[in-house]
This record gives C-alpha cells, structure tokens and sequence, in this order.
C-alpha cells in the first residue's frame, strides 16, 4: 500500500512541477511580474515536495530491503524472486497505468476542442 500512495504522489508532483516549469518557459517577456513570481514560488514549494517524496521513497527501498531479507530466511529462492518480480512489477504497472491515465485525459480534451471548434 505504501508504494502505491509514494508511487502516485512522485508522479502527481513530477507531473504538476513540469506543467509548472513549462507554463514558466512560455511566458514571454512581457509577462506579468506578479504572475511569474507566483509561478516561481509555486515550483519551489513543489521541488522542495518532489524532493520529500524522493526521501520517502528511499525510505520505502530501504524497509523493502528489510523485508526482503527477513522473507529470505522463510522463502525459497524461486519463491522470493516472485515477490522480487511482483514488487518492482508492480511499481512500473503503476507508472504505466498513470501515464495511460494523462494520455486518455488528454485524447478527451482534445476531443472535446474539436466537437467545440465544430
């Protein structure tokens, strides 16, 4: 459970800090100075959460370790590479069904422009 909710969030942080970063890059000169320095503002606080997340993740490697030491005194060797396999499966599932998730989202707004523009 903990590596899905330390999964979900680094991606939802990664995702909201690149939107962030790329509204910034396209502000032109003539931006708002007040816009762009709530912009900036707003990447901070969002690279100082990624990087908490990054701790809290390494935290999580680091019981993952634990775990899999202590399963390794009850497990057979076939047996603690399935749970090896079914964790690391697990974490890029989970990344893969986000990024399948921003891209249906997208299709849809996408959609939704063109029926407008109709």
């Amino acid at each position: 459970g903990d590596l899905d909710k330390v999964v979900n969030l680094l991606l939802s942080l990664s995702g909201r800090l690149a939107r962030v970063e790329n509204v910034l890059s396209s502000l032109g000169d003539n931006a708002n100075s007040e816009e762009r320095s709530s912009l900036n503002e707003k990447r901070k606080l969002l690279a100082g959460q990624h990087e908490d997340a990054r701790e809290l993740k390494e935290n999580l490697d680091r019981r993952e370790r634990v775990v899999l030491d202590i399963l390794g005194n009850y497990l057979s060797e076939e047996q603690l590479q399935d749970y090896q396999h079914f964790v690391k499966m697990k974490s890029a599932l989970l990344i893969e069904q986000r990024e399948l998730d921003d891209k249906i989202k997208l299709g849809q707004e996408q959609l939704k422009c063109l029926m407008e523009s109709l």
